[in-house]
């Protein structure tokens, strides 16, 4: 793994991105965002929906282009797809056509990887994830905690050195997600792989990060990055009761609170 000279894995320097809509002409998704992330580290970005976080994250990956300042991943600057990130989106994508083995295994290139070194990885992240005894199943047969978890190891499967999630969690039930984030959680333990996370909530982007990147309404700026002082590893089916949560996720919302203009009694403030 090639290594920056400042040990950050991503840099973002002074990013804006519009598109042209026909409603409304040239539309300012992000404006100026700039910010570091170090090897191994969890971050997710929160805010306003609308704000630019899914358009941030993309940029990352080399799928959207045409923006103004610079995006350096390794210390080389982003021009196209980034290949080396892994990416997850919001919908779990797997090819329907495929196993859940084979979904696994399409990212891994037989150029890189033995038949069996293949086999042999699919099948540790495969039991990492809890999925032993699926490998034969379609998508179609798979729940939606299933397959989302089958979208994250495929993603990670080839091992890079930073993951890009676009609201994993978002579609599915309460319980769902926090078997999920659990599940992830134990995983990054392992792993220790950068990860780039948006979500729209509050107490899972305090949970699972390091630090917490939180954006303004949109054209979407950083309103402030946060650090998340509690220990790992996490229990998150006991979150609320970790010491330093209540303290971590008061400071967010009162940063998100004032971000959305409502009053402490929860009510939005009066506009000029």
């Amino acid at each position: 793994m090639a290594q920056s000279s400042n040990g950050q894995v991503i840099r973002v320097e002074k990013v804006s991105k519009a598109f042209q809509t026909r409603a409304e002409g040239q539309l300012l998704a992000l404006d100026d965002v700039s910010f570091d992330i170090p090897y191994g580290e969890f971050v997710t970005v929160v805010g306003p929906s609308g704000c630019g976080k899914s358009t941030l994250i993309k940029l990352i990956a080399g799928l959207s282009p045409f923006f103004s300042g610079r995006i350096l991943y390794e210390g080389e600057e982003v021009r196209g797809l980034n290949t080396k990130v892994g990416y997850v989106p919001q919908e779990s994508k797997l090819f329907p056509w495929l196993t859940l083995e084979e979904n696994v295994a399409f990212g891994l290139d037989p150029r890189r990887y033995s038949r069996q070194e293949r086999e042999s990885r699919v099948q540790h992240f495969i039991k990492l994830a809890g999925l032993s005894g699926f490998e034969k199943y379609y998508p179609a047969q798979l729940s939606g905690g299933m397959a989302k978890r089958a979208s994250i190891i495929r993603a990670l499967v080839y091992d890079p050195a930073v993951i890009l999630m676009d609201e994993p969690f978002g579609p599915l039930d309460a319980q769902t997600r926090m078997v999920l984030q659990d599940e992830l959680l134990k995983i990054w333990e392992q792993k220790r792989q950068t990860i780039l996370f948006v979500t729209h909530d509050l107490v899972e982007a305090v949970a699972l990060a390091d630090r917490v990147i939180i954006m303004s309404h949109r054209p979407g700026r950083i309103t402030d990055i946060m650090k998340v002082p509690m220990s790992r590893p996490r229990n998150i089916f006991e979150i609320h009761r970790q010491s330093g949560f209540d303290d971590a996720y008061g400071r967010l919302w009162n940063i998100f609170r004032h971000e959305l203009k409502i009053q402490a009694g929860g009510e939005p403030q009066p506009t000029a």
